[in-house]
Formats: C-alpha cells, structure tokens, sequence
C-alpha cells in the first residue's frame, strides 16, 4: 500500500508540472512514453493530437538517409550539391554556400547534433532530387512503419501548413531509429563533431549530461511548436523512449521528460520478452499505360496501289504420253520405256513433269543397262524451266561407279574375292600417271605394337616445381585481444557502462563480445573479441572520459 500510493503521489506531481507550465504555452502540450523494448505504453498525455514536431522532423530525415546508404543508392562518402534553396534556409544552419558539394556524412552529423536546417534540405534534395518530392517519400516511409498521423511538407521542420505529426508517431520514430539502424544511433549521444566545414555542438547536451542513462535522440523548437524533445534512456535492462511536445521552456521539457522517463523506469519490469519492430511495410506503386490507337483508312480499307493477291484458276490435269526417257534406268520387268509427260501451257508458269522413279525391288544386278552419254535435246516448250534443263551438262560418273563390264565382271567371277579386286582396280581409272587408289595397290598396315608407354601430363616440362611462398600475418592482426575497464561494486553498474560504451564507440565495437567478470575485488567488465588497434583505439577513448582502461591479449 506504501508503495502503492507513493507511485499515485509521483503520477500527482508530475500532471501538475506538466499542466501548470502548459496552460501559460501557446502551444498544446502531448507526452508519450513507451517500454522500448516491447512497444508498449507507459504514459499517454494527447499522443494522438496533430501538433507541429519542429526539428523531430529531421529524425525522420536521418531514418530516410540511413535507409539509402543501407540499400546502397548512396555512401557516408557521397558529394552532395548544396542548392540556393538549401543555403537560404534559416538558422539554426551549417553555414553552406550554393553551389558547394560536401560529404553526407558531414550533412548527417549537422542535421542530428547542430539541427541544421541548410544540411537537412540538402540531403534530401540529393536523395530524391526535391525538396517536394522528398517530404512524399517521408510520409510514405511514416505510414510503412506505423506512423499514421504524420505529413511532411519539409526535411527540416520549420512550420509549414499541411506538415505535422504526434507524440505518439515521434516515439515510435524514435524508437525505429534505435532498432533499424544502432550502426548509426550513437551519432545522437554526441556533444560535437566535425561538420566538415565547422566543429557543432549538440543542442540536446543539457540532457544527455544532466539525465542517467541517456544517450538520445532529438530536440525541436519553433514558436508554433514550443520546445519539443524526443528522448531515449537506458538503466540496466530496462529502456524507455519518450515524446514530450509543447514545452514552455528548455528547462521545462527537460525537467517534465526526466520526470516521465523516472516514473516509466519505476514501472516497468526489469525483465520482458523483447519484440523487436517488423521491417517497413513499403508499397510500390505500379503504373501501367494502356496505348490509344485510332484508326486510319490504311489499316481498315485496302490501298489500290498495292498488290492484292486473288485466288489462282485449279491447275489442269496433264496427260502422260509415252516417250522415251534420256535417263532413265529401266529395270528388266518392266521392258517399257518410262514414261513422260510435256508440259501444258496455263497462261504461267508452268513446271514440267518429272520421271516416275523406278522400283528397286524389280531391278537386278546384272540386268542394269547403261545410260546413253548424250540425250538428244528437249523440243521446246512453253515452259520457262525447259531451256535451262536442255542445256545443263551430265555430272561426268564418280571415280568409283562401276560400268556394265564390270559389274558383268564380277557378277562372272562368283564368289573369288581375288577376281572381284582386281575387277575393281581395273575400273578405276589412272590420272596423271599417279599411284592407283584401288584396294590392292593400297600398303598393308603395320602391326600395332604391344608395348604400353606411360607418359604424365604435360610431359616435356621438366622443370623443377617453384617454391612456395609463405606469407605469415602479424600477430597483431587478429581478434584475440580486449579491454578491461577497472573494478565496481554491483554488477548492474558495470553491464550499464557496456552498454554505453557499445552505443557511443559502436564503429569501433563492433563485433566485440560484452562480459562482466565476478572476482574477489568486485565486477570487472571488459571488451574481448577485438583487434589490436582497435583495443588499443577503445582504451584511448575511455582514458580521455577518465575511465580507467587496459588492453590485454595475445
């Protein structure tokens, strides 16, 4: 009941502080706090009323840049043209000229940590070549990851009709950037870094420094607005990300949003079931162009310049008068010449009848008659084809076609295989005095040898194999070496400093392994899983915010 009723007092105060201030504001105030962890809410103060997010805008401009170096259109090292319309933007500002090109990662760094103006209108005229078409591409990227009551009209935020938000979408923006990209949410813990072209300072430093645990996100501030602020903090394994809108003050939302996130970290279970955010529901808009063809007279009417085929008269039937064939082998059971036919003229072109072919069946060997060398020539007719056919030349017989003789040779000789070569030489013709190409003048092969040689490949190269060359790494090369990070009294405060030093040297870290050791002279956490310069660059960094700090390794 004590405890009971000492969390009601807390909620009592901190409605009064928070009410009280906002009734003196111009600008309607909203709270949203969540368990980051799992999604859900803590505390809900107007989270849904549409109110103006100031500079929270540029969270969703950062999300829109992370997701195209992660997709590969663009990289952290990218020259981006700085337009007139991104150097006239009022402060806060870089200072960019027009016509300059400058890194994006220089443009990241003054957008999350200076909130400059002229460097959120450049990035995202380099990513979709418009401011215009740019704030569409963010409110698509809203609604893909829940933001259901936000539009954009702008990257940077200053206040424009039609461009708004809510605590609630500003939370779970907040929280996306936490889980979609911890590669690159430490950039929102810093409190400077190099521009490029300047050294910018945080505007969110009073909190990060006055608020344990906090390692973000955003502030905002227009007149329309007030002064807005969203916030990520972790303590132990609890995480909390919150949206405060409408404060009267700088002071005032920082003090009302650690009043928010102390009440939240009294609530929430130390231990629960992490649902991580779904990957954005994005939609991709086909369009799909039908063409429009109307119709002409050439397509519908026939041109009467043109050839237009009609059908063709039925070919006539031809007769087949008996004649005498010029080359035609004629088999002995049937005596009679092959017939053929002239041809008929039709008024064309007409094609003269071929030979019927002779049946093999019918023929034998030693009946087969020989053609006459010279045909007596076509009488002409009305076909084209005639002329060309009448004076075309016999093919001269290949070397080796037998003649009647020797096929009467051999079909004399029976079945002596001596009779029948020499048949068959003396057929064959001599040319030029050379060497006959009958089967008897032929040399007899060689016999094949028994003897097997066994050659490897490649043989001939005899060379003596080159020596190998061993190239041996440095020992300082691999992940064997690691941190350790001093002693402390409880176990809750050294897994705490893991984590913080996980978010801010995240590049560096990565890949290193977190363990907290549990000796006589208390709890010893340490970074293990790391290369040497990498060991040697993190105990740089802790030595300079006075953390003690030692590498070890191999």
């Amino acid at each position: 009941m004590i405890r009971i009723s000492q969390t009601a007092r807390l909620w009592a105060i901190l409605l009064l502080a928070v009410l009280a201030p906002a009734s003196l504001s111009a600008a309607p105030f909203a709270a949203y706090v969540i368990d980051a962890r799992t999604g859900q809410p803590i505390y809900k103060q107007n989270e849904d009323t549409r109110l103006h997010p100031a500079s929270l805008t540029k969270m969703m401009t950062l999300y829109m840049a992370f997701t195209a170096i992660e997709r590969g259109q663009v990289r952290l090292d990218s020259q981006f043209p700085v337009s007139t319309n991104a150097a006239s933007e009022p402060p806060s500002k870089l200072g960019l000229k027009a016509g300059q090109r400058i890194e994006l990662r220089y443009l990241i760094r003054a957008a999350a940590i200076k909130s400059a103006n002229d460097a959120a209108t450049t990035i995202g005229e380099g990513l979709a070549g418009s401011e215009a078409a740019f704030a569409q591409q963010m409110t698509q990227m809203a609604r893909a990851i829940g933001m259901t009551n936000s539009h954009f009209q702008n990257a940077h935020g200053l206040t424009q009709e039609g461009h708004y938000s809510t605590a609630h979408d500003m939370t779970i923006l907040g929280r996306r950037l936490f889980y979609d990209f911890p590669q690159y949410y430490n950039i929102f813990s810093r409190r400077s870094a190099d521009a490029g072209i300047a050294q910018v300072a945080s505007t969110n430093k009073r909190f990060l420094d006055s608020y344990q645990g906090a390692d973000g996100i955003k502030t905002g501030y227009t007149r329309a607005a007030g002064f807005n602020l969203t916030a990520s903090a972790q303590r132990g394994n609890k995480r909390l990300v919150a949206t405060v809108l409408g404060g009267t003050s700088t002071a005032h939302r920082n003090q009302v949003m650690a009043q928010l996130l102390d009440a939240g970290f009294s609530r929430v279970p130390n231990r629960v079931r992490e649902v991580r955010p779904e990957a954005p529901r994005l939609l991709a808009t086909r369009v799909v162009r039908r063409a429009q063809v109307e119709p002409s007279v050439a397509a519908t009417q026939p041109d009467p310049q043109r050839l237009v085929l009609t059908a063709s008269a039925p070919p006539a039937r031809l007769s087949r008068p008996a004649a005498a064939s010029t080359a035609a082998v004629v088999p002995a059971a049937e005596p009679e010449a092959v017939r053929r036919t002239e041809p008929v003229a039709t008024g064309g072109l007409t094609l003269a009848a071929s030979a019927r072919p002779v049946s093999r069946r019918a023929a034998a060997p030693a009946e087969v008659a020989a053609a006459p060398a010279a045909a007596e020539p076509a009488a002409p007719s009305a076909s084209l084809v005639a002329p060309v056919l009448s004076q075309s030349v016999r093919p001269a017989p290949a070397p080796r076609s037998r003649s009647a003789s020797t096929a009467a040779a051999i079909t004399n000789a029976g079945a002596e295989p001596e009779a029948i070569a020499r048949a068959v030489a003396e057929a064959v013709p001599q040319q030029d005095g050379t060497a006959s190409m009958s089967l008897l003048a032929s040399p007899a092969p060689k016999p094949r040898s028994e003897t097997v040689i066994l050659a490897a490949m490649g043989e001939g190269d005899l060379a003596e194999p080159e020596a190998l060359e061993i190239v041996s790494r440095p020992g300082g090369s691999g992940r064997g070496w690691g941190v350790t990070l001093g002693m402390f009294t409880s176990k809750t405060e050294a897994e705490r400093l893991l984590l913080r030093s996980a978010l801010q040297d995240g590049a560096v870290l990565e890949g290193a392994a977190r363990h907290v050791a549990d000796t006589r002279r208390g709890f010893q956490p340490s970074f293990a899983n790391l290369t040497k310069a990498n060991a040697e660059l993190v105990c740089e960094r802790f030595v300079s915010r006075s953390q003690e700090c030692q590498v070890v390794g191999n």
